[in-house]
């Protein structure tokens, strides 16, 4: 990796991490077929760049976060921190499946296209938004939002667009669902980059700091733009179209 293959990486990261077409797919498909990397690499690069989409959201809610270490704001506290308890439950099982199964960058990358096919179809199953507020959501609804989350560990899945549409099929009102999805993020790509620190730590520390400013910066950017024109395109179709392209070149490379 140079300088600038880690700079588009963080650009990547910066655009699709907000959209629901999982930005740990984009990126683990580049760095598997265009850079070569062994699939236990990648999976660490695809982590580290989630660092500065969640300093981005840092940034952009710093006013929530600083209630919530303030114990200003107890529920989304507690929305926080049950969803985040129970991320584990299921994230923690699938990441050392995921760094243990898949040696090769083929298997991997059948199953981004399969997980993008996924996601596309749980985007398309409900496009309403309900009423719940942050003070309305329950226990049920946190648990759920936390096992769903935990699955996005699996490239192609997308973290914001499962819990999007999680929160959505629980009632939640779609403006609220958005600001949930975003905070939750945090804890979750801390735990994550602390479970795999012994990879991270060996990057090249140029490298990883152009991944983190660029990622950082139009993860920033990117926030705005979704809350502004989210709702004019439809996610479903193109996840679906992406996966069925990522399965269609990885067949065409056997025939070939």
């Amino acid at each position: 990796m140079d300088i600038i293959q880690a700079i588009i990486l963080g650009i990547v990261q910066g655009i699709f991490e907000w959209l629901p077409i999982s930005s740990e797919g984009q990126s683990m498909l580049i760095l598997l077929n265009a850079l070569k990397m062994n699939v236990d690499e990648a999976i660490s690069v695809a982590i580290f760049l989630h660092v500065g989409t969640s300093l981005a959201v840092i940034i952009k809610f710093k006013d929530e976060f600083r209630s919530i270490l303030s114990g200003a704001d107890r529920e989304l506290t507690r929305i926080i921190v049950v969803s985040t308890a129970c991320t584990g439950l299921t994230g923690l099982p699938l990441y050392f499946i995921l760094k243990s199964t898949f040696s090769g960058g083929t298997a991997a990358t059948v199953l981004i296209g399969v997980m993008l096919i996924l996601t596309g179809i749980i985007l398309g199953l409900n496009k309403q938004s309900g009423h719940k507020t942050i003070d309305s959501v329950t226990l049920p609804d946190m648990i759920v939002l936390g096992l769903v989350q935990g699955f996005a560990i699996l490239p192609g899945i997308s973290r914001s667009g499962v819990t999007m549409t999680t929160l959505l099929l629980r009632n939640v009102e779609q403006k609220t669902a958005l600001v949930i999805s975003f905070l939750i993020s945090v804890p979750v790509v801390l735990g994550a980059v602390a479970l795999d620190a012994g990879t991270i730590l060996k990057f090249d520390p140029v490298h990883g700091l152009a991944m983190l400013v660029s990622s950082l910066l139009v993860g920033y950017i990117m926030m705005d733009f979704l809350l502004k024109f989210a709702d004019r395109v439809d996610f479903s179709i193109f996840c679906i179209s992406l996966g069925l392209l990522t399965l269609i070149l990885t067949a065409g490379y056997y025939v070939i």
